[in-house]
């Protein structure tokens, strides 16, 4: 029992019960990127945030409002609520998921994810906002092309690995309409065997393993026309 107090209201003090919240306070996140976008933030409430996948043509929208976190001052007060505007929490939703994304400078080249101040519909960012779709759209594509072109990278270096190329890859390739590379195929298709010399994993459509660079297969080495240094 706390001094001077009743059973139970020391821990009537510790909850967190938000204040009224400015029903104006809204901001909204548009996205155009073709994959589902989960954001949970686990310090503030509400801190869950869901976002459909996107396209220029049905972009996906979510309106946010401000969420708040509780400051603990000492045992004898309460929880202190310091919230959070709706673009405070649309900007961390939009910078937390992009930062650190391979091949993402958060510039000109990133997922075609940002957000505005104010409560739109898909028909007031279309008719009014088709500028800011456009440029999203065109960073997008800078960002599809630099995952095509890393995963190119990955897929000859690594001598046909299909565990290098990430679903991210895949998905950028099939926006950009190149579905004819090789790394685009089922990966399923592809069995992983060991290598007879060192025992590292390798796809056995290559006949030099990646790790090792032994030639393991020259029958094939002689199909594909590689020629080796004497």
């Amino acid at each position: 029992m706390a001094v001077g107090g009743f059973p139970g209201m020391l821990a009537s003090r510790r909850r967190t019960v938000r204040a009224p919240v400015n029903p104006m306070d809204k901001s909204t996140i548009v996205s155009i990127y073709p994959k589902v976008i989960h954001e949970r933030k686990y310090t503030i409430q509400p801190g869950i945030f869901h976002i459909e996948p996107g396209s220029l043509d049905k972009p996906a929208i979510l309106v946010v409002g401000p969420s708040s976190w509780w400051k603990e001052i000492d045992e004898e007060q309460p929880l202190l609520e310091i919230p959070n505007s709706s673009i405070q929490i649309a900007d961390s939703i939009v910078r937390d998921y992009c930062n650190g994304l391979l091949g993402c400078n958060m510039g000109d080249t990133m997922p075609g994810l940002f957000w505005m101040p104010g409560e739109f519909t898909v028909i007031e960012l279309k008719k009014t906002y088709q500028h800011l779709l456009d440029k999203a759209n065109e960073n997008q594509n800078k960002y599809f092309s630099a995952l095509v072109k890393l995963a190119d990278s990955l897929w000859a270096r690594t001598n046909g690995n299909p565990l290098t190329i990430s679903n991210d890859m895949r998905i950028a390739a099939k926006s950009l309409g190149n579905n004819n590379k090789d790394w685009m195929k089922d990966f399923t298709l592809f069995q992983q065997v060991k290598c007879v010399a060192c025992g590292s994993p390798r796809n056995p459509d290559f006949p030099i393993c990646p790790t090792c660079h032994a030639i393991v297969d020259k029958v094939k080495a002689k199909e594909l026309g590689i020629v080796f240094a004497a």
